[in-house]
């Protein structure tokens, strides 16, 4: 009897030991949970000389939806304001952008109703609330794919009225006594012009009133309704996932948000021809980035993986020239993307970085010149890299026996090792610089033909 009871006491014990067990983990995962916070999103304003109308441009609400983040990345970059003010956020869930899903914390464009504060997308879906209220934005633009091809009849399950996929949707048809109010005529006005200039006739563009208000308890959770419910005039721009090409659908996004702008009154100016051809080019420049203040990576073209990247240990900084660049940190190092586009690996080499030589000098086909850590030089048959006290040089794919610092020699491109190249053309090579152990920078050496 005895010993029943003794068995029963340590399967208790047993039990309460699980039980603590188990809420500890829970109270881990819940700090963990109200740990997590999205990327913040960034903010650009392209503002005219003249005053006039703004617009403010969203992208990147759903990370899976490549041509709500390209096109206004391409504003950023391409476009320039004459009159008026647009400001874009092109990566309002960076998170979900890098991981290509429609939401890596749930739907973010169901939490501007109500939301918990902690939740991921918290911050994010406040911030951009207080820029919708800004008493200068006029009008708001939220970019999207939607499924399929919208149809006020039904025509099968690819083209019918419960398609989102080449619509401008808008939560109702006016916006009393607002600037701009007319939402329904507006978007009218931007379909007739949009379905003059389709690359294929079954891309039709149509209007999409969802009533919200009174029809649809869902999209009360949405982004341009509750811009609406604040006396804001809103759209949707979507374009089909069923349109593979992504330049095609950054090109329609595009052509709609100049559309608006001309009813708008909002000039500008574009710095290339708007066509398919120029928009795909334009959506493959990457650009580049700056890492730590003394190295610059040209991203086109670029090398899938660079190995021995000088990095520090942590707290590595990455200015991104391109609105959808980001660094993600991984066992392997660090992964560089443009928008969900991997274009390279970085394998680190860890170094401390406390030097004080910021310049140095080049003979570049014999003529001199003087370059900070970061730059890029061209050159077109042979470099020197003159000498400082103290300072080593490295220059990545050249090697000489009983060489320690290249420095002091007139290097021919053809003793370059082409593999070690930065670039998948073999055009450009690095020249590194150290200080004892510490790592000063990088000069690019580009090979011009």
């Amino acid at each position: 009897m005895k010993s029943i009871k003794i068995f029963i006491h340590i399967l208790l014990s047993l039990c309460l030991f699980n039980e603590i067990a188990i809420a500890e983990k829970a109270k881990t995962n819940t700090k963990k949970e109200l740990l997590k916070k999205n990327t913040p999103f960034d903010i650009y304003e392209l503002k005219g000389k003249q005053n006039g109308t703004t617009l403010l441009v969203i992208g990147g609400i759903h990370g899976d939806e490549p041509g709500g983040f390209f096109t206004p990345a391409l504003l950023v970059n391409f476009y320039q304001i004459k009159k008026g003010k647009v400001i874009v956020v092109p990566n309002l869930n960076p998170d979900s952008i890098l991981a290509f899903r429609r939401g890596v914390y749930k739907d973010m464009n169901r939490k501007f109703a109500t939301i918990k504060r902690n939740d991921p997308d918290f911050d994010n879906v406040q911030a951009i609330k207080k820029l919708i209220t800004n008493e200068e934005v006029d009008f708001i633009i939220n970019l999207h794919d939607g499924h399929g091809f919208y149809r006020e009849k039904w025509e099968n399950s690819i083209f019918n009225p419960k398609a989102w996929g080449q619509t401008y949707v808008i939560d109702q048809k006016t916006l009393d006594n607002v600037a701009f109010g007319d939402l329904d005529s507006i978007a009218k006005q931007i379909e007739s012009k949009l379905n003059q200039r389709l690359h294929y006739d079954f891309h039709t563009f149509g209007v999409r009133n969802t009533e919200t208000r009174i029809k649809d308890e869902e999209q009360q959770n949405s982004l341009t309704f509750f811009a609406i419910t604040h006396l804001k005039p809103s759209l949707a721009i979507e374009t089909s996932k069923n349109i593979t090409e992504l330049p095609l659908k950054t090109l329609y996004q595009l052509s709609s948000i100049e559309a608006l702008m001309e009813i708008l009154g909002i000039e500008f100016e574009r710095k290339f021809d708007l066509n398919l051809e120029n928009v795909a080019q334009k959506i493959n420049d990457f650009g580049s980035v700056k890492i730590n203040h003394n190295v610059t990576l040209k991203l086109n073209g670029i090398r899938s993986f660079i190995n021995f990247a000088p990095l520090l240990a942590q707290n590595n900084v990455f200015d991104f020239t391109h609105p959808l660049g980001r660094a993600k940190k991984t066992k392997e190092g660090y992964e560089i993307y443009i928008g969900h586009k991997r274009i390279s690996l970085l394998k680190p080499d860890i170094f401390p970085m406390q030097c004080n030589v910021k310049e140095v000098e080049i003979e570049l086909d014999k003529e001199v010149v003087k370059a900070n850590f970061g730059e890029t030089l061209d050159f077109q048959q042979n470099f020197l890299i003159r000498g400082q006290t103290g300072v080593r040089v490295n220059v990545i794919g050249y090697s000489k026996k009983g060489i320690v610092s290249e420095h002091g020699l007139t290097i021919n491109k053809e003793n370059i090792d082409k593999r070690y190249s930065l670039d998948k053309a073999r055009s450009i090579f690095r020249a590194e610089f150290y200080q004892g152990k510490n790592f000063c920078g990088m000069i690019n050496l580009h090979i011009k033909e």
